[in-house]
């Protein structure tokens, strides 16, 4: 089982990084509302190309630690992140989910904005369930 959802979240990695990629190099489709903005009149800050592809490798990377974690790529990691990574990423994914308690999460004060209403539907919940995903692995990996 643990080998089933690591492909599955190595997929959606995957996926998520090359929406950034394709975001670093101009693209413009699925870029409205990935920003949190105070109110839906204030223009989301673009991060730029540098900072768009650092979140890529580190996406990507998400990915193919999960792989790593269930033996189907072969990779030396330094103890410390054997021992504690799934659980310092359920950790990332599971307060991410919960939020910042003002633009992210399902806690989050700013909802008017469209990203707030992407965070409710979409982001949050991803996050949520990578989390439990994650720490399935954990428990039974």
């Amino acid at each position: 089982m643990a080998k089933i959802i690591a492909v599955l979240l190595f997929f959606v990695f995957l996926f998520l990084s090359l929406i950034h990629v394709y975001w670093a190099f101009g693209g413009k489709w699925g870029t409205e509302g990935v920003y949190p903005t105070s109110d839906t009149q204030t223009p989301p800050k673009n991060p730029g190309i540098v900072p768009t592809l650092i979140v890529t490798v580190g996406l990507f990377g998400f990915g193919v630690f999960y792989l790593i974690k269930v033996r189907i790529v072969s990779a030396v990691l330094p103890l410390w992140l054997e021992k504690y990574g799934l659980w310092i990423l359920m950790t990332i994914f599971t307060v991410r989910a919960i939020g910042d308690f003002k633009y992210l999460g399902f806690f989050k004060k700013i909802k008017n904005t469209k990203f707030g209403q992407n965070d409710t539907h979409y982001f949050a919940p991803l996050c949520l369930i990578i989390g439990i995903l994650t720490l399935l692995i954990a428990v039974t990996g």
